[in-house]
């Protein structure tokens, strides 16, 4: 990867990073990425469980199974954390960890591991930022239809109550799914993701079934005095010319990749989906009274994950209405995904701008680069998280109201269909002996925790 040596210093903190009061400085992780221990404590078999056993799903034929050991780590864990000095730890929730089948009997050492999770941090002095869906759907709800099934949000909902009422007295607010549009169109319309189905738009009763589960889950945790949140992968979509071809492609992209997941939530209607060729029922998914049950709970906080813009041109295949286009001259990381720092600006302006009143304070619930073994010193990852973090300042300084940044990741994990190979930690893991070795990057983050919260207090 080759990314502009910026050589961030901890001199400039103070001054570049004018956040407001009480903003949160965290990491983010998520349970099949780290917990390993599949198969332990009544654990039952989630999607990717399935998933990755699929000769070539998953890149070498890497798993999950072991991951970073963070089921049996986790107290080494929170001392890196507790060395970082972080405010905030986000980690999701292994629904088959709590119910193995995805319904029914609740399993208590599922319970008792978020449990002892929980009470580490807080004695820690970390709040805890738990997200209830990561991708790891119960493999026995996938059987009968996963989030192409109604029934599968009214399961999730009994679920979020069950984690509620266990937790809900340490944990102040609570994130219902992470990436619903990732986890549509990977999972369920290309299927390079769990559980590796390939409907293409005919996969978007998936999306509209997470939506309602959301929403039901909000109605059950506010109702117990709980926050909410939702977070998804946002993306400022650029044409890549200014032809109308482009123009309505991109249109066509952002309806897809932004408003069909937050309109529902914060205006309490879909955006015009005849753009995508989808009826406005989205193939029978949607009945009355659901847009309300999406929208009526509410948001106290919308998560915002950030890796980088997109380019659309119009379409050369006719199955789609549109293309993505690499964005020229720009640096770009391990994924080959594209660095444009600016791009965080630009899209929480465009949230501001576009929802109003009606956008709840923002939180960037995941925001990180990959690197490889190979570029080790960890400048590359300082510099990636300095200019994004400028980015952030400058959206902050125009009016953004920005509560929180949590980066991804703590540790190099399992990254889905890559397996091991990028790595994103600011820790890094040997996987062969899950030795923990913070690197440059966990330094200048904790450093810059350390000045900005110097200044906060002064």
């Amino acid at each position: 990867m080759s990314l502009p040596h910026i050589h961030a210093r901890e001199a400039d903190v103070p001054d570049r990073y004018d956040l407001p009061p009480g903003f949160r400085w965290g990491a983010a992780t998520a349970a099949y990425q780290i917990e390993g221990a599949v198969a332990e404590d009544g654990r039952g078999p989630s999607v990717w469980d399935a998933f990755v056993a699929r000769p070539g799903a998953v890149r070498d034929g890497h798993t999950g199974a072991v991951a970073c050991d963070h089921y049996h780590r986790y107290p080494e864990d929170i001392e890196l954390m507790r060395g970082l000095g972080l405010d905030g730890y986000r980690f999701s929730i292994a629904w088959p960890r709590i119910q193995p089948t995805g319904a029914g009997a609740v399993n208590p050492a599922g319970l008792a591991f978020y449990d002892r999770l929980v009470d580490a941090l807080l004695d820690a002095g970390i709040t805890p930022l738990p997200t209830l869906f990561h991708w790891d759907l119960p493999q026995a709800l996938e059987d009968t239809g996963g989030w192409l099934d109604r029934d599968t949000a009214y399961r999730f909902a009994e679920y979020a109550t069950v984690m509620a009422d266990r937790l809900g007295d340490r944990i102040p607010t609570w994130i219902t799914l992470n990436e619903p549009f990732v986890h549509t169109v990977f999972g369920y319309a290309l299927g390079t993701h769990a559980p590796g189905r390939a409907l293409m738009f005919e996969a978007l009763p998936a999306a509209h079934h997470q939506l309602l589960g959301h929403g039901l889950a909000a109605a059950a945790l506010h109702e117990r005095g709980l926050g909410v949140m939702l977070s998804n992968n946002l993306t400022p979509v650029e044409p890549a010319s200014a032809s109308d071809a482009d123009l309505a492609a991109a249109h066509a992209y952002d309806t897809l990749h932004n408003r069909l997941f937050t309109d529902p939530v914060l205006l309490g209607r879909y955006p015009d989906l005849s753009v995508l060729g989808v009826p406005d029922d989205i193939y029978g998914a949607v009945r009355p009274g659901d847009l309300e049950l999406i929208h009526t709970p509410g948001l106290d906080g919308l998560g915002v994950n950030y890796y980088n813009p997109t380019r659309i041109a119009a379409p050369t295949d006719p199955g789609l209405p549109f293309d993505l286009v690499d964005i020229p001259d720009v640096p770009h990381t391990a994924f080959g995904w594209p660095v444009v720092p600016d791009g965080l600006t630009r899209l929480l302006l465009d949230l501001r701008d576009t929802y109003g009143q009606a956008l709840p304070p923002l939180t960037i619930t995941e925001n990180g680069c990959s690197v490889t073994e190979e570029t080790d010193p960890d400048q590359p990852r300082i510099d990636y998280l300095a200019t994004h973090l400028d980015a952030l300042a400058q959206a902050a300084a125009e009016g953004v109201d920005v509560r929180g940044y949590y980066t991804w990741s703590l540790l190099d994990n399992f990254e889905w269909a890559e397996g091991y190979h990028q790595r994103f930690g600011l820790v890094h893991v040997d996987f062969a002996t899950q030795k923990r070795t913070p690197r440059a990057s966990y330094t200048w983050y904790r450093d810059l925790i350390s000045a900005h919260r110097s200044v906060r207090e002064r």
